[in-house]
């Protein structure tokens, strides 16, 4: 089991929440099939560090940005993937 504190929920176990993807830039509409095709099929799968979007879907249902460690699974950062004044 993992806790990952959660902003605004407190610490809450890992089953509460949904990994949705990295957070990597998503190219324009417009962009190019082959931009398209290393954005949807090609990852780094870097070692250590990496940026992720998570859903809290068994809680406040916010979407958070994790910066989790890929090598010790350690949570490194949790914060909210949209910013405070951002929201009505």
């Amino acid at each position: 089991m993992q806790l990952l504190n959660c902003p605004f929920c407190g610490p809450r176990d890992q089953s509460e929440f949904t990994y949705l993807r990295e957070a990597a830039p998503v190219p324009a509409l417009d962009a190019d099939t082959a931009a398209w095709h290393h954005f949807v099929y090609l990852r780094e799968n870097q070692r250590g560090p990496h940026a992720e979007w998570w859903h809290h879907n068994h809680g406040c249902r916010q979407v958070l940005h994790i910066v989790r460690d890929t090598m010790t699974h350690e949570i490194i950062s949790i914060e909210s993937a949209r910013p405070l004044e951002a929201r009505p």
